[in-house]
């Protein structure tokens, strides 16, 4: 249920289970507990996923393919880990298929694969998929929308794809007379992409050179990361280091796709809260707040905004 008398709404859209809680999933559990209403949008169910799981190797596409049913439960642990309970799929549980990828560019970057299922969210219609979402916008009637750049992060197909639909949805939501029939018209004031800044990669690479169970592998520079931006286009970040516990716990809940022995859990430590705790946002539409004097970001995403 939508409390659209709540003064501060949010409404996050991403690809697949697990993506929401990587990348804003301290951002989302802040504000939860602040009072604002946090809406999520889950664009597929991540069908096309490697299974870190070896008891559950038997849900793969080649097998049962039963693995988007099972990553919707895993979203739904999260979530009440986050304490998120507004999150939907869009058009509905299974509308959309995971489209899978594959790496390019000397692993740096991930792409479509040569072909892709007509039911995938890679090949759906971009207005119809814009549709769904322009509903959702105009019921949450949200002060602030969160989703990927326009190279989805690190060019997941999927990721690009929902940068478009959120974006397309974003100027049709706001159109008076565009399809009535999905509500009434709601312009979006504030509209943020993630980002990851140059310089928190190249910082926390040389922060854990020496640790043996460094996240970054034997990477020496940021620029081997496909997903980073320049700290000139980053323009907010949110502190939810008070939040990193609950964030880990989310992870945890996506068990088949993310290794609970990995990187994430191992740096518990002030370096490790630097780089899971702290999101960073990029301002694309809407006019900025307060920013810190040092910084010049925001770090409030509904900074500027009347209450």
């Amino acid at each position: 249920m939508v409390d659209i008398n709540s003064q501060r709404r949010m409404l996050l859209v991403h690809a697949h289970p697990d993506d929401e809680t990587i990348g804003t999933g301290a951002t989302m559990a802040r504000y939860v507990d602040e009072g604002a209403h946090v809406t999520l949008v889950t664009c597929t169910q991540g069908e096309q996923g490697e299974i870190l799981v070896p008891e559950l190797a038997h849900l793969a596409p080649e097998r049962d393919d039963a693995l988007g049913e099972h990553r919707a439960k895993e979203l739904a642990a999260a979530m009440a880990e986050l304490g998120v309970t507004d999150y939907r799929f869009l058009g509905g549980p299974g509308r959309y298929r995971d489209s899978g990828m594959v790496w390019g560019d000397e692993g740096r970057r991930a792409v479509a694969p040569e072909s892709v299922r007509p039911d995938s969210f890679w090949a759906a219609d971009l207005l119809r998929a814009a549709d769904h979402l322009v509903e959702v916008i105009r019921e949450v009637r949200p002060h602030v929308m969160v989703t990927y750049d326009e190279n989805g992060g690190y060019g997941h197909p999927d990721h690009i794809q929902a940068h478009r639909v959120a974006m397309y949805a974003l100027l049709l939501a706001g159109v008076d007379s565009y399809r009535r029939d999905l509500g009434e018209a709601w312009p979006v004031p504030k509209v943020y992409w993630t980002a990851m800044p140059r310089s928190v990669i190249q910082q926390s690479i040389e922060m854990y050179k020496d640790h043996p169970d460094s996240p970054f592998g034997e990477a020496k520079s940021a620029d081997d990361f496909g997903f980073v931006v320049d700290d000139a286009d980053v323009t907010a970040v949110v502190d939810g280091s008070s939040w990193l516990g609950r964030k880990a716990a989310a992870m945890r809940a996506h068990r088949t796709q993310i290794d609970v022995d990995g990187p994430f859990f191992a740096l518990s430590d002030n370096m490790g809260q630097e780089i899971w705790g702290k999101e960073h946002f990029r301002l694309v539409h809407g006019t900025p707040g307060d920013v810190d004097p040092e910084t010049g970001w925001e770090t409030d995403l509904f900074a500027g905004l009347e209450p």
